[in-house]
């Protein structure tokens, strides 16, 4: 990934790709600079085939506390707003702008072909919460709280695809609960609620990321990107046999590839096995 970003910083380990969110002394608080390189970054990851897993996570103290408001109450935008000959004014087109720009990151973290991995510290609300729901996985160190804090500040407790995310992941009587009176959740509840694959100490969150990030690696990098395909197209399948056709696809697909045949080999003849996306 060739660009540069402010408010983003980009590790590469191999073939695993490192985001995170820098904006420490705001708590990695969604502000302009952060919302577009975020829309930037995703943009490239999807078609970035190099990396093959990300993890996502955010700098200091916090995964993301949400909305810089300071900064977007000043809109930034305005300009290009008093330009527009749309029915709606400044005002309400400098939001509308903002909401479609925060709305489509969420659609790309799911259209990018690498698992990600959400590695979540201390505050992930409002905007930052649906940020964690839109990970593949979310692994919370002991610190993290979060919440749909939009619905605190008159807004909906629905944003950034949380009314879609939330239900699937705890059900739709918790997540209606969360959603509609904006209430924290804490790791422990989280974990409970099946939000997190597991909580461990706030020291340990890198290194139990780095952990199964590792594992994801060791399998073919197609096989990999096919199975996050055919889980985003299988959670809304219309039906069992729809979900059974996209399986049978892939299967079919992988099974004439080199890696399928590697893997196999290995696998009898007790050796480590080594693809090369091919």
């Amino acid at each position: 990934m060739a660009a540069e970003y402010k408010t983003l910083e980009i590790e590469r380990r191999g073939h695993l790709a490192i985001i995170s969110m820098n904006r420490p002394a705001k708590l990695n608080a969604l502000s302009f600079e952060l919302i577009n390189d975020l829309h930037s970054c995703f943009s490239s990851m999807c078609y970035d085939y190099r990396s093959r897993v990300i993890i996502f996570r955010g700098a200091g103290r916090a995964f993301c506390a949400g909305a810089d408001l300071q900064q977007l109450n000043e809109g930034s935008f305005a300009g290009e707003a008093a330009e527009t000959t749309d029915e709606m004014g400044p005002v309400q087109f400098h939001y509308h702008k903002v909401q479609s720009v925060l709305g489509e990151i969420i659609l790309k973290m799911r259209r990018c072909p690498q698992p990600i991995i959400g590695a979540i510290k201390g505050h992930a609300v409002g905007g930052g919460f649906s940020l964690a729901l839109a990970c593949d996985v979310r692994i919370a160190a002991e610190s993290a709280r979060m919440n749909a804090g939009y619905i605190r500040i008159g807004l909906s407790g629905c944003d950034m695809g949380s009314s879609y995310f939330l239900p699937r992941i705890i059900g739709f009587s918790r997540a209606a609960e969360y959603l509609y009176t904006g209430r924290v959740l804490d790791a422990a509840t989280a974990d409970r609620f099946g939000l997190v694959s597991k909580v461990v100490p706030d020291d340990k969150l890198d290194s139990a990321a780095l952990e199964l990030a590792d594992e994801m690696l060791q399998n073919s990098p197609f096989g990999l990107r096919m199975t996050k395909e055919a889980y985003n197209l299988n959670v809304d399948a219309p039906s069992l046999e729809s979900a059974v056709n996209i399986e049978n696809r892939n299967q079919s697909l992988l099974s004439f590839t080199q890696d399928h045949r590697e893997g196999g080999a290995a696998m009898f003849q007790k050796r480590k096995v080594i693809y090369h996306d091919k």
